[in-house]
Parts: C-alpha cells; structure tokens; sequence
C-alpha cells in the first residue's frame, strides 16, 4: 500500500481561508494523474499555520474526495505529545490509511524523548504511523538506533526520510529489518534513496508534476534504471527550483501559474516569492514541459 509516489499536498488559500473547491479540484487531478497516495496538512500543507479545526477539516476533506482510490497518510505532526496523539486519533477517526509524525521540532528532545513520544502515540491509536526525519527544519536528527527501536513499537510502520542522505536507507533497512517502509522527503536525492532499496517519496514537485513523479517511481520500482534516470534528468531543474525559497512559497505559485489552484497565496509568516523567483520557476516550468502541457488541456 505505502510505496511510489505521494503528493505532500499543498492548501490552496483564497481569501486567506481555506479554499475547500481548489482541494478538492486538486486531489481529484492528482488521482487522475496516477499519483499513488496523499498527505494533506504536512509541512507542504501549512500546517504549522492552519488552526485545529482547519487541520482536521482538510483531513477530511482529503479522505472523502480520495474515497479508498489511493492511500492517505495524515499529516498529525506536533511538538506536543498530547496534541499528536489528538490530531491521530481524529484521523484515524476519519478513515486515514496512516499517520505522519514529525519530531519534536523548537523544544529539541533527547533521542531517548524522541522514543517515548513516538512509543505515547502508537500506544494512544491504533493506525500504520510513519515517522518523519527531517533535521533541517527539526534540527533533531532521529538517530538511526532509535529509528530501530522505534521500529519494534506496535504501530510505527515506516520512516519518511529528509535528511538527504541516501547511505541511511541502507543503514535503516539493516536496522528495522526489510519490511520496514522508506519513503524518501527529498526530491532531489529520490533516485539514489530508491536504488539503495527505498519504497517511495513524499513529494512536493509532485503537486504540479504527478504524472512524471509517479512515472519515475514505477521505473525505480521495476527496477528500469534508465528510464528512472531519464525522468529524473527531467524533473531536477523542477525539485532545484520549486526550494530556492522556502516551501511551500515556490510550489504554491507553481500550481497557480498551472491554472491548478486559483491563488498562490501562503499564511504568514510566508512571504510571497519574489519576482526573480517567478521568472525562475515560469523557465522551469517551460522547460520541464509543464506549461505547454497545461496549457494544451
């Protein structure tokens, strides 16, 4: 179930609201595009600035429209134990195939901390939960022994790696054992992450790019190395550029500048991209081959 291409989806605003059509528009076109799965209200998602009620809604919301086509991992990250454990329960709730649980980002818990919260959660639900390794925002490293014990928790089923570093996708599979899921956060390092024996990739270039995201993962899965290569090739300019400022500022305008939602619009403390930015993201989109391919729809 969990393996290949899942969209970390972005929250389309109007109006600074919720923009329910625009999800709702987008996780039907995303299906349509083969993407293999969602996950709503990850960092992609805003959902550091979405309020509980809003966070729960577009769970929801996601569910519903995907009605069971594709898997959706929730997005019930929190750096308070008691407030994941609440944002889990509500999607398991909802229907959500698995949850996903960042790190103790800001109040930087110890590795054995790191344990324990992920140990209350799977104790507190009982749901597939994916735990989300991402230092760079974090700037807590989740170790991979504690990964291994976190492994042997009833719950926890997999990890979604961010680090960027591909060699740990060897490392963790020796130590959480061959079922173990690996979902890659980086789209930039996806292809070495796949051939060191990875099962897929949360992706952001795949919100405006499904289609060749989910191509690319089939290729790596089949084990058709060249044609993974050539795709790859394809979508870097697009993984480089959708990062040159912070996301999900660069894939929000992308999407709109694709007709895919009908405002770029992020909460602050998120800026909108600035001009240089747009230039950049407009070339890429044209070279990709995006731009023509919308526009030709």
């Amino acid at each position: 179930m969990f393996k290949g291409s899942f969209t970390a989806l972005i929250t389309p605003f109007k109006g600074g609201e919720v923009d329910d059509k625009a999800f709702q528009q987008l996780v039907e076109w995303q299906i349509a595009e083969g993407t293999h799965g969602l996950v709503p209200v990850g960092t992609t998602g805003e959902s550091p600035t979405l309020s509980h009620d809003e966070h729960k809604h577009v769970v929801e919301l996601c569910i519903k429209v995907a009605k069971k086509r594709v898997p959706v991992i929730a997005g019930a990250g929190s750096n308070s134990t008691a407030e994941a454990i609440d944002f889990s329960r509500h999607a398991q709730k909802a229907g959500a195939d698995a949850v996903l649980h960042s790190t103790g980002y800001y109040n930087k818990p110890t590795q054995e901390g790191l344990y324990r919260h992920f140990k209350a959660i799977s104790e507190a639900v009982d749901i597939p939960i994916f735990v989300y390794n991402v230092p760079v925002r974090t700037i807590v490293d989740i170790q991979v022994p504690t990964l291994a014990r976190c492994a042997q928790l009833k719950n926890v089923v997999g990890v979604k790696d961010a680090t960027a570093n591909v060699g740990r996708v060897t490392q963790q599979r020796l130590a959480c054992g061959k079922n173990f899921v690996q979902m890659s956060g980086e789209d930039g390092t996806v292809l070495g992450f796949m051939a060191h024996g990875g099962h897929g990739c949360i992706s952001v270039s795949a919100n405006v790019a499904p289609r060749l995201c989910s191509e690319f993962q089939n290729a790596c899965l089949n084990g058709d190395w060249k044609t993974a290569l050539q795709l790859q090739d394809r979508l870097m300019p697009l993984h480089d550029v959708l990062f040159v400022e912070t996301n999900p500022g660069p894939v929000k305008y992308a999407a709109w500048r694709l007709g895919i939602i009908g405002s770029p619009e992020c909460r602050l403390p998120l800026a909108p991209v600035n001009d240089q930015t747009k230039k950049s993201i407009d070339e890429v989109l044209a070279r990709v081959g995006l731009l023509q391919a919308k526009a030709a729809e």
